[in-house]
């Protein structure tokens, strides 16, 4: 844990705050949440269920106890409901704007659902959150953003042409972020999430993540299918360092709002690295692991490499990410295995 998010928590901590985190049910927005509420916080939840459950926020309920517990309150809306976004807002001082139709392969599907709740959502929130006045606003920003450029690592301030409706969509809310900053002195942070991992992270269904959904089948002894050569890359992120990055950045002020911070380790694995690594892992935890993968057809609208560059969230925020993929993967697994046997 790095000297200055130490000192962040201690502040925070000092000084407790009244939070907002939107997907407050989803796999990321549930992880802040059990994070803020250890950490003596109170907290306003907004979600509609689209895609987080409540089994999530039974989960945090059981880890952080009833006394934490009564620091929480639900309120089940829309963020595309301007209504709702005023109503959640109203005496916080801290957002983390995590609400979003997250999937490349969701959004080639289904494009305008997609914009509906990633444009129109954000802008919704974007304007209540000014409307109330909020010390920071922090919202989950994508990857994706960086689309066609090849360059590795991704920098920041070098992007290339989106390859996907949601691309466009967390594309779109940076650009009204700096809007707002430039109109109306409404600071803000984006940060730009890099295959994000960890407890909570649904298996299910057509757009389910790739770690969860291989390690629910090598439980289940089911064949894993690998997209392509297996030898696509990603820069996985264990969700603790993404929990780290929203704490650093409500706290920031001077040169460091108003920016996009790239949220990662700084690494590449392959997704042939990946299974290895999802076997090594099981085997540590008594599950045995022994079909070897299947290969298909590359999927539509995926960038081929991606790592990102951390160097301007290490200098600006003081971030430094604890669990590489390894060591999240060691952390996670008995969760994994509890919940998707």
């Amino acid at each position: 844990m790095s000297e200055r998010f130490q000192a962040v928590v201690k502040q925070f901590q000092d000084e407790p705050g009244v939070w907002l985190v939107t997907g407050c049910a989803g796999f990321i927005g549930s992880n802040l949440l059990e994070a803020l509420l250890k950490m003596g916080q109170t907290v306003v939840g907004l979600d509609n269920f689209a895609t987080g459950f409540r089994h999530n926020l039974e989960e945090v309920q059981r880890n952080v106890g009833d006394q934490a517990w009564g620091r929480f309150r639900f309120i089940e809306g829309d963020i595309r409901d301007p209504e709702h976004c005023h109503a959640a807002v109203q005496g916080v001082d801290y957002v983390l704007h995590q609400a979003a139709l997250g999937s490349v392969p969701r959004s080639l599907n289904d494009p305008a659902t997609t914009n509906a709740v990633n444009i129109s959502g954000f802008l919704n929130m974007l304007i209540a959150a000014r409307d109330a006045k909020v010390k920071s606003f922090v919202y989950a920003a994508s990857s994706s953003t960086y689309g066609d450029h090849e360059a590795l690592p991704k920098i920041e301030e070098r992007i290339g042409q989106p390859l996907s409706p949601y691309a466009v969509t967390k594309y779109v809310n940076e650009l009204y972020a700096g809007v707002f900053a430039r109109s109306y002195g409404f600071n803000s942070i984006g940060l730009r999430y890099f295959n994000v991992f960890g407890p909570r992270q649904t298996p299910d269904g057509a757009y389910a993540a790739v770690i969860p959904r291989w390690i629910g089948a090598m439980i289940r002894n089911e064949a894993v299918h690998i997209n392509g050569d297996g030898e696509t890359s990603r820069d996985f992120c264990f969700v603790e360092n993404v929990v780290q990055m929203n704490v650093l950045a409500a706290a920031a002020s001077g040169d460091a709002v108003n920016q996009v911070y790239n949220v990662a380790f700084n690494a590449r694995t392959s997704l042939n690295q990946l299974f290895d690594y999802l076997v090594t892992t099981l085997a540590k935890n008594g599950v045995s692991y022994d079909r070897r993968p299947e290969y298909g057809d590359f999927r539509a609208g995926d960038v081929r490499h991606s790592q990102a560059d951390i160097a301007k969230a290490r200098k600006l925020l003081g971030y430094e990410p604890q669990f590489s993929i390894i060591q999240g993967l060691e952390k996670a697994m008995p969760w994994y295995i509890q919940f998707l046997s």
